[in-house]
């Protein structure tokens, strides 16, 4: 059965799809890691530089645009008419140490200012583990208050929960978290995914330099779409191209509605000279970008089969938002 949602709901998530119903998106919002990435000396005209021409080159493909506030204003503005932008509302990194992390707020950054610029979905990052006692409370807590505001906005939220470690004994890059992670990413999505979030953005439920096993692959994402109560899109998560590549195709294959691709897709050309950056655009990230709009153009479950407009009267607008809430 469909959810019934508001029109800048249903309108915003349309906006950042395919013709076909798929999410093709372009993730450029990093900041803390994009800082990292930079050759040394980089200004910050120059990180919003490289922002812009990423965007200008791939947008024109590209169902939307995933970008920040900090760099990536200057690149919204620039970017195609036709793409959708997608605007990140948390501040880059965490509060707490590596095994208990808290998402931050700029306070002069909100949602209401997230949709002033033109966006047509909120992105939301949080670190999440469902096992973390209360602040997995809090956690949840979190989605629902910026879901709320969110509703009561009118735009759709895309929420990405990050798993991490709470063992410091047990780093993330390990084979004994990687046998964790199918788990993990499951019982996140079946979570988070009923508490207002219009789409998840997920990382790949297995670790591919543990287990490569393509049954294993299949079985640990049709799981996720079976927990998820909303359309979920896989993100790049820094992995290799070809890799990205292959898990794109599975999880669409197992119920993923498409794709959040970012570093996957363009991290070389942050260190190159701005001549062999652009021939970089118009040639590798682009073929890149194609070759995974049309793996989830041919295999995405269509958002639509989680979502239909509104029912509208002669007269729906005349208590639409009066009383701030907006939920499907």
């Amino acid at each position: 059965m469909t959810i019934p949602l508001e029109p800048g709901r249903f309108r915003g998530i349309k906006a950042a799809s395919t013709s076909s119903h798929a999410f093709a998106i372009l993730a450029f919002d990093q900041r803390n890691n994009y800082r990292r990435l930079l050759p040394a000396g980089s200004t910050f005209q120059d990180a919003a530089a490289i922002k812009r021409e990423t965007a200008v080159a791939l947008s024109p493909y590209a169902s939307a645009v995933l970008l920040d506030a900090t760099y990536g204003l200057d690149a919204a503005m620039h970017m195609s008419g036709h793409c959708g932008l997608i605007m990140a509302l948390e501040e880059s990194g965490y509060s707490g140490d590596d095994t208990y992390r808290r998402t931050e707020f700029d306070p002069d950054w909100t949602v209401a200012k997230v949709k002033s610029v033109g966006a047509v979905a909120v992105k939301l990052l949080i670190y999440y583990h469902p096992d973390s006692g209360a602040l997995a409370d809090e956690m949840d807590a979190l989605v629902r208050s910026v879901a709320a505001e969110c509703h009561r906005q009118d735009i759709p939220l895309f929420l990405e929960p990050l798993s991490y470690s709470m063992d410091a004994a047990v780093p993330r890059s390990s084979a004994a978290f990687a046998a964790q992670r199918p788990r993990l990413v499951r019982e996140t999505a079946a979570r988070l995914s009923r508490l207002g979030a219009d789409v998840l953005k997920l990382e790949f439920p297995v670790d591919a330099h543990f287990n490569t096993d393509p049954g294993d692959w299949a079985e640990a994402c049709a799981a996720v779409s079976a927990a998820s109560a909303v359309p979920w899109a896989l993100l790049s998560a820094g992995v290799d191209f070809e890799v990205f590549e292959e898990q794109v195709r599975v999880a669409c294959q197992q119920g993923a509605s498409g794709f959040i691709g970012g570093r996957a897709i363009w991290k070389e050309c942050v260190t190159m000279a701005a001549p062999e950056r652009q021939k970089f655009l118009a040639g590798r990230a682009t073929e890149r970008l194609q070759r995974l709009i049309a793996i989830a153009d041919q295999t995405a479950r269509p958002w639509t089969d989680f979502y239909t407009p509104r029912t509208f009267t002669e007269t729906w607008y005349v208590d639409y938002q009066q009383t701030g809430d907006c939920a499907g």
